[in-house]
């Protein structure tokens, strides 16, 4: 009998097997996930993952890594309290 793959495309993770998957530690998972920044959804309150959601949302940052980021935000100069006009 033929053995299963290893990486199924529809298979389902945990946040405890997204995080090596993507090379982060499992609180960042959860962060981003919070975010919105990764593809999830949730069963009986568990945050979940499809393989195949993490492949195509890296796919999507490194095609997007040569793109321009936000602008720059200019700092503002710093003010001086507790000084009155003379």
């Amino acid at each position: 009998m033929p053995k299963e793959p290893i990486a199924m495309a529809g298979e389902i993770l945990i946040v405890a097997e997204a995080a090596p998957h993507l090379k982060v530690a499992a609180k960042a998972v959860y962060t981003m996930a919070q975010n919105a920044e990764l593809p999830w959804f949730k069963v009986r309150g568990q945050w979940r993952f499809r393989r195949q959601d993490l492949d195509t949302w890296m796919a999507a940052q490194v095609a997007g890594a040569g793109a321009p980021g936000p602008p720059a935000t200019k700092a503002k100069a710093p003010t001086r309290k507790g000084r009155g006009r003379r």
